[in-house]
């Protein structure tokens, strides 16, 4: 049975997924009427807001849990709106509140941690080194100066920190650090490093002033991520900060001045005599430094999964943190973007929510000259771009950002007002136009695709067969191709005017030369023809009458999902189509008439060669290169980051409750989908 858990705060019970954390628990709120039966009191850590918590809970002699974030909460902060990926909750104390013992402690003191469990401790600490990832991760990787001499990093916090107050230490105490480590390492440079709700402006730190009156400090008031700069550093002193533990799963020494929940345990130069104290009563005892990673980050630790809300592993959040902070990356600076109507204004800004992105929308050219633009400034263009701004960030030497729909759309055309699940944003070129690189080329090209990589590759591979998910996902017609023992041909159709095929095709531009080549070429074969479903609906340009497309085909198929298509035949042939790719992830003979960004890898046959693909790749490769690493997906009603397998469920549970076969649309519906999208852009 769940114990009856009261909760006093608001703020804890506003957490997203509050449930996913405390899946043991029943919560209750406190009531004006009647008296209340729980097993005990939950309250956010020590701060002076649970005084009301823990009184009622030593009133009533009731146990007392804390819970507080945990060691990989969020990609931007707390004080910013960023909800917590990550927390603990402990029945004795809470780790920074030294002067008792907390649970955390007693799962170093037991050395819980079996051998499975510490070899997922090892590859989760090599995870967080090697994407260097921290509590908060929105800040950019540190820049070093050119400089011959040692560097000593100390580590300030913010001034009334309850992890200063309950790790036994005081303003006194900062001072000593900062004075000592000048005093210890007269041939080095100090940095003094600020806690970034202090840059943020929400807080003051307890060096920041002190930092002036020493000649050889220099004050890092920038925001850095953590570990790229503790990897450029020598040494580390700290009072509290778990930035400490950080440089210690770096490589770094380090010496304490406070009593942090990781001094004591042999890894770290103790200054505070109450860390002694703490080893002769035993609290404290040599352990290593895989041992205390293991109880604090696996044990000690709950997590979510950031994609859907539900209990979670710290893997789930070490890779939706690595992509965010890869997007947040490319995406920082001032990104202005003209002319946009609102509705694709409201289905593009969710996947601009980076900590590091400030998104602008101007409404003309002529009102973006009047703009002073700051050095971080890029524009943001839809597809190729129109030629009056290219010229004008050409003129300019303004960097551009180019964005398309995904690889895995919707269910339903764009052209229907379906809003995208999946965005492409290239700050190279964009994958559809072959005359030039693009980002993805460059993930193709480049990319040190790991072991992991490629499994979760092969399961989304399998996955999306199983699940039956291509771009659009519609058509209902069954399909029974009879191919009289031939070897048979898909050619589908494609939007003419589409700059795939104004980039990416440089010979063949139109379906009816497409169909007339591939005739020319299998004379013999059962060729089966798919018009674009833009086509069909009459939204866009490509068709060719009846009459002519069966002179060369043997077939004409419109009303069947193109997926069932590619399962039927044996071949497909295309100029730049996605249905090539699709129909390489289905094992399939694809012939490429044009450049798609999946051709000249090594695993298409290619009428055409270009030269910039060096790289022969493997279908693994080309899929984490493709849905993983590229694009980005958001989760239609939240609006929240998700990876591309839960866009993938979330797909299919569209595709289930899909009525008719998603080619038209009506009139209403798409003005509500229009005003649904405007509403969740300006919450």
């Amino acid at each position: 049975m769940k114990p009856k858990s009261l909760i006093f705060s608001r703020g804890i019970l506003a957490i997203p997924h509050l449930h996913s954390f405390l899946p043991d628990v029943e919560m209750v709120t406190k009531s004006l009427f009647g008296s209340l039966q729980v097993d005990q009191v939950l309250g956010w850590g020590l701060r002076p807001s649970t005084q009301k918590a823990c009184a009622y809970a030593v009133k009533h002699q009731l146990p007392y849990v804390a819970l507080e974030d945990g060691f990989l909460r969020s990609l931007g902060l707390g004080v910013q709106g960023y909800a917590p990926f990550s927390m603990v909750v402990d029945d004795l104390g809470i780790y920074y509140a030294t002067e008792k013992s907390s649970r955390l402690e007693q799962l170093i003191l037991d050395k819980s941690a079996d051998d499975g469990l510490l070899q997922q401790a090892e590859t989760a600490l090599e995870l967080i080194c090697g994407y260097q990832l921290s509590k908060y991760n929105h800040a950019p990787d540190f820049v070093p100066p050119t400089t011959s001499k040692g560097i000593v990093l100390v580590i300030d916090q913010t001034f009334g920190d309850m992890a200063v107050k309950y790790g036994q230490a005081d303003a006194a105490r900062f001072q000593d650090m900062l004075q000592s480590a000048v005093a210890e390492n007269p041939e080095a440079e100090i940095w003094v490093k600020t806690h970034p709700d202090v840059i943020s402006g929400k807080k003051k730190g307890y060096l920041t002033a002190l930092s002036a009156e020493f000649s050889q400090v220099r004050l890092l008031a920038q925001d850095i991520n953590p570990l790229s700069l503790l990897k450029q550093v020598d040494k580390v002193y700290c009072v509290t900060s778990h930035m400490g533990f950080e440089a210690l799963l770096v490589g770094k020494p380090v010496v304490t001045f406070g009593v942090p929940w990781f001094a004591g345990w042999g890894l770290t130069d103790d200054r505070h005599p109450q860390v002694r104290i703490l080893q002769q009563q035993q609290r404290r005892a040599d352990r290593t430094l895989l041992q205390l990673f293991a109880a604090a980050y696996l044990q000690y630790s709950r997590y979510i999964n950031p994609n859907n809300g539900e209990v979670g592993t710290i893997f789930e959040v070490i890779d939706y943190l690595h992509q965010a902070t890869l997007l947040n990356q490319r995406l920082r600076g001032h990104l202005y973007c003209i002319g946009m109507s609102l509705w694709k204004r409201a289905v593009i800004k969710p996947f601009f929510r980076f900590p590091g992105c400030r998104l602008h929308f101007v409404s003309s050219l002529d009102k973006l000259r009047k703009i002073p633009l700051k050095k971080d400034s890029r524009l943001l263009i839809w597809s190729q771009g129109k030629p009056e701004l290219l010229a004008y960030a050409a003129q300019q030497q303004i960097p551009l950002l180019r964005m398309e729909d995904g690889f895995i759309r919707s269910v339903g055309l764009g052209s229907n007002l379906v809003a995208p699940l999946s965005l492409v944003i290239d700050d190279l070129g964009i994958y559809f136009n072959a005359e030039s690189p693009s980002r993805l080329e460059d993930i193709l090209q480049t990319q040190a695709f790991s072991e992991q990589d490629l499994h979760t590759a092969e399961q989304l591979r399998q996955h999306l067969i199983a699940a039956n998910i291509g771009k659009y996902n519609i058509g209902d017609t069954e399909l029974s191709i009879d191919t009289q023992d031939k070897r048979s041909i898909l050619v589908p159709g494609q939007v003419e005017d589409d700059a795939s095929i104004r980039f990416g095709s440089p010979q063949i531009k139109s379906n009816l030369e497409l169909l007339q080549q591939v005739r020319l070429n299998n004379p013999d074969a059962y060729i089966v023809y798919k018009p674009h479903p833009d086509v069909l609906s009459g939204n866009r340009v490509g068709a060719i009458k009846s009459e002519i497309a069966l002179q060369y085909a043997d077939e004409i198929v419109e009303n069947t999902n193109i997926l069932q298509c590619i399962q039927q035949v044996d071949e497909v042939h295309t100029m730049t189509s996605l249905a090539g790719f699709e129909a390489l992830l289905r094992h399939k003979t694809v012939h490429c008439y044009g450049l798609p960004f999946y051709a000249n890898w090594g695993l298409t046959v290619d009428h055409l060669s270009l030269a910039r693909r060096q790289r022969k790749l493997n279908l693994a490769q080309l899929i984490s290169g493709v849905l993983v690493y590229y694009p980005q997906y958001v989760a239609p009603n939240s609006g929240k980051m998700i990876d591309v397998q839960t866009a993938i469920d979330i797909l299919q549970q569209q595709k289930n409750q899909l009525q008719g076969n998603g080619l038209q649309r009506h009139w209403m519906k798409k003005q509500l989908t229009k005003l649904k999208h405007l509403y969740l852009a300006l919450k």
